[in-house]
């Protein structure tokens, strides 16, 4: 899967630019493509992309993929199995249609790193593996009233993060920024995040990558004992229930949540539209 993404990348990118970018899309949509697998056990291969490009794996985007293969009829609840360019992740449709995801395995790269982030101060956060590579910030005021304050933060730590050349291992770069704080009252959770993805909007959902990685800190820190569930609210109301398992080399995630299907609609390319392949537009700070 990781193969044909790259051709994908290659060779059909207008497919992602057309769907995702406005004037059909918007910079928050997470898009999947779906392949016959190779591995015939497994229900599907997905590709996932965004606006700014492609991601190794997407926990709220698969949720949404095991929706709709049950909304079209072609599973129904039990375990499934996708490839995803990362590797195997497993899914088990409930009988009250929540999603449960065996992510992939996560762990803690970096613990206490500082970056030093221009109008913001030293900021320390961890650095972390969930699918993708995540700088997790705790300890913050996560307040929907200032969702714009927010996003300047963010991008500004991502940016920082770059011109300081902090990276996951192997240099893999980190494209997901995950912000801490207390929970909303009425939520029931342990804790609110806000989550800036690659391109430079923030994730409606509480991000499954991005609770695998913060699973993986809690595992690190002994904060949370395997098999416990922790409770992540989203900047925008929604829960994801997480746990996890030990392996050798981190742990294994397991998020719980729910899609719904929203629509089925036909896109239109036509060939004189000079938009066919989307405009991006400029973000600001």
């Amino acid at each position: 899967m990781a193969e044909r993404l790259e051709v994908m990348k290659s060779n059909h990118d207008w497919l992602r630019r057309a769907l995702i970018l406005e004037p059909r899309g918007y910079d928050w949509l997470v898009g999947a493509v779906l392949q016959e697998p190779c591995d015939p056990e497994c229900a599907a291969g997905v590709i996932f992309f965004n606006n700014a490009g492609y991601l190794g794996m997407c926990g709220h985007g698969l949720i949404g993929v095991v929706e709709t293969l049950a909304f079209l009829g072609r599973i129904s609840a039990g375990a499934h199995r996708f490839e995803t360019s990362v590797g195997v992740v497993s899914a088990v449709l409930h009988e009250d249609r929540t999603v449960s995801i065996n992510n992939v395995t996560s762990y803690r790269f970096r613990q206490h790193v500082s970056v030093d982030v221009p109008n913001e101060g030293t900021t320390t956060g961890d650095v972390a593996w969930g699918g993708n590579w995540f700088f997790l910030v705790g300890d913050l005021d996560i307040d929907p009233s200032n969702i714009d304050g927010l996003l300047i933060r963010s991008r500004r730590i991502m940016a920082a993060l770059v011109d300081q050349q902090i990276t996951g291992s192997d240099g893999g770069k980190i494209d997901h920024i995950e912000l801490f704080g207390q929970p909303s009252d009425n939520a029931k959770a342990d804790s609110r995040s806000f989550v800036l993805c690659p391109g430079g909007e923030y994730d409606r959902s509480p991000c499954g990558t991005g609770t695998s990685a913060k699973l993986a800190c809690l595992a690190a820190d002994d904060k949370l004992a395997p098999g416990d569930v922790w409770r992540q609210e989203s900047i925008v109301g929604s829960v994801f229930e997480g746990s996890y398992q030990n392996v050798a080399d981190g742990v294994v995630p397991t998020i719980r949540g729910r899609a719904h299907v929203t629509a089925q609609t036909s896109c239109v390319i036509g060939d004189d539209d000079p938009f066919r392949f989307g405009v991006r537009l400029p973000q600001g700070e």
